[in-house]
């Protein structure tokens, strides 16, 4: 199951489960729309392609709430570009 995790890796904005602004690779190394297009839609931790993240329904978030911990880069992206 996937953790939605709540924040961008690179800029650490908001990403609610909601979101449909968040990327995530295979990993689910987790990155904004504005981040993934800087990074080219490529993963800067594995190399993979970033795809849009699915939306649970509200009502399964509820058995299956999204994660709280927040992973964010130390330098942001700035090492990938």
């Amino acid at each position: 199951m996937l953790a939605l995790r709540p924040s961008c890796e690179c800029c650490d904005t908001n990403l609610p489960p909601s979101s449909e602004q968040t990327l995530i690779c295979t990993f689910e190394c987790t990155f904004c729309t504005d981040c993934s297009e800087k990074l080219h839609y490529l993963c800067p931790n594995c190399g993979g392609n970033l795809v849009q993240r699915p939306i649970r329904p509200a009502a399964q978030l509820l058995k299956h709430p999204a994660s709280i911990t927040r992973i964010v880069k130390t330098n942001g992206c700035a090492d990938a570009n």
